[in-house]
């Protein structure tokens, strides 16, 4: 029982972190058919843009209560600045050209991220842990859980529930999903598709860095860290379903799980179980989970 209940713990918090992650790379592919390998990038960006600003206020003085005002503001400055930026100046140049063109250009964008994230902040790993304990502890069938974990659970299920809601509730969501559906229709009745491309990416950017806003707490922030939960952000959205919001609260939750069980009862294969079950899925259902089946005009 404890270990069932470790597992299941340790998996529901990796899993909304994981969903955090993978619902703004989902939801770009949805809307501009694009694979935005630079999400990763803009995670980290929230990461050490939370981090750093977190770490200002506590040399100030400041209430460190306040530090969970920088986790929030951090991915809406990411989000509002990088996500039009990088739409406007990179992405619109290469709408309808070939997917390995805009693969390129994407991993590109990530590369020089990276590059300004060590020019910024340098090398030396960055850590601030109060957002982290503030919030004290509770015991689980004997283990010892952070607060701040079940707070993860809880903005990932509030986040995800809102995203939903406001695709498939909302005057903006109908017209994002009008986009989705068909383009081409979307122009001839007078939906400015240049500005919903705009919006979605800047939504996207902004999942990215509450993403890595909520995580860095928990870990040193560091150059590089966001490439393991980037690639494992990819396997959630191919389990899922490529553009499928739902798929990638499934995917996250199975990947979660799955990697949870791997590192308490089989380390060696923490990895593996997660992309073996990927191929599975995808050998079966190429599309994924909840991945609708597409006409491509050729």
């Amino acid at each position: 029982m404890r270990l069932f209940t470790t597992i299941v713990m340790d998996g529901a918090v990796f899993a909304a972190v994981l969903f955090l992650v993978s619902v703004g790379l989902t939801l770009v592919f949805g809307v501009l058919r694009i694979l935005n390998v630079a999400h990763g990038g803009l995670y980290a960006f929230g990461a050490f843009t939370a981090t750093s600003l977190a770490l200002w206020l506590l040399s100030l003085g400041a209430n460190p209560y306040f530090t969970y005002l920088m986790l929030l503001l951090s991915p809406v400055i990411v989000g509002l600045i990088g996500g039009p930026l990088i739409e406007r100046v990179f992405l619109q140049r290469v709408y309808g050209r070939a997917e390995a063109i805009q693969l390129l250009l994407t991993f590109s964008i990530f590369l020089i991220l990276d590059d300004l994230m060590k020019l910024i902040w340098g090398t030396t790993p960055l850590f601030v842990s109060e957002p982290y304990t503030l919030l004290g502890e509770f015991s689980l069938s004997g283990i010892r859980y952070s607060w701040y974990q079940v707070l993860l659970i809880v903005v990932a299920i509030l986040f995800g529930g809102s995203l939903v809601w406001g695709v498939r509730g909302t005057r903006v969501g109908k017209i994002v999903v009008s986009v989705i559906a068909d383009r081409e229709v979307s122009l001839a009745i007078g939906i400015n598709v240049n500005r919903v491309y705009m919006l979605a990416f800047t939504l996207g950017a902004l999942c990215a860095a509450l993403g890595g806003a909520l995580v860095a707490p928990t870990i040193a922030v560091a150059p590089g860290f966001a490439v393991d939960a980037t690639v494992l952000a990819f396997a959630v959205i191919a389990i899922g379903g490529m553009g499928s919001l739902e798929g990638a609260a499934l995917g996250a939750l199975i990947v979660g799980l799955l990697r949870a069980s791997a590192v308490h009862l089989l380390p060696e294969a923490d990895l593996v179980v997660i992309y073996l079950t990927m191929i599975v899925v995808l050998v079966i259902r190429p599309q994924g989970l909840f991945g609708q089946v597409e006409v491509r005009r050729i």
